[in-house]
């Protein structure tokens, strides 16, 4: 039996793409690819998710690439414009799971500074009864001290709660630690498995 549904975010409930901002601000294709190859990075970007602070960041990058200061400091500044909107058909999953009175949690990679810039903007989140934020934690899937800490915080053992994510890796760890998973792909398929489960009609 699941007694609650564990979601990540970017990816699961909403589109992310670090192009999306980019897109706009560099008009060569060419210097568009360079930029996220080897500029603003995910990789990069992910030291945010893990803890490390904007103002660590953004210096030290700057200082490697200077020709790129100004895409830089976007990056920082402008962060929420690389969350286009919701993924088709999440959000309404979620609406249908509170409905039912299933309870909902999160748990997502995402930096501190960004998350508080980003949380205000979206009243789905009211619905969730707690979200657990890497950048705040300092500590960042797939590592199995992320879900041990969500474990005790949302207070479900882990083989009661399902774990939805984008990522094989933080689903594999997720499995590892006990939790029941779910690898998302995009949400029919979500929903079909949901309804198996007994969790949607």
């Amino acid at each position: 039996m699941v007694e609650a549904v564990v979601f990540d975010v970017g990816r699961v409930l909403f589109q992310w793409q670090l192009r999306a901002l980019f897109e706009k601000l560099v008009d060569d294709p060419a210097e568009l690819d360079f930029v996220l190859a080897e500029v603003v990075t995910e990789q990069w970007h992910f030291e945010h998710d893990a803890g490390r602070p904007l103002a660590e960041m953004v210096p030290e990058r700057i200082a490697l690439f200077p020709d790129h200061a100004d895409l830089i400091r976007a990056y920082a500044t402008r962060f929420n414009e690389t969350i286009p909107g919701p993924v088709p058909g999440s959000l309404a999953i979620v609406e249908e799971l509170h409905q039912r009175g299933t309870p909902l949690y999160a748990i997502t990679n995402f930096g501190d500074e960004f998350w508080d810039g980003f949380r205000p903007t979206q009243p789905v989140f009211d619905l969730f009864r707690a979200i657990v934020v890497s950048g705040k934690e300092r500590l960042a899937k797939p590592a199995p001290a992320l879900f041990a800490l969500a474990a005790e915080r949302f207070g479900h053992a882990p083989q009661a709660m399902l774990f939805i994510d984008d990522n094989r890796a933080n689903i594999d760890s997720a499995s590892d630690c006990g939790w029941q998973v779910h690898h998302f792909v995009d949400a029919p398929t979500l929903r079909g498995d949901l309804e198996r489960r007994g969790l949607l009609a």
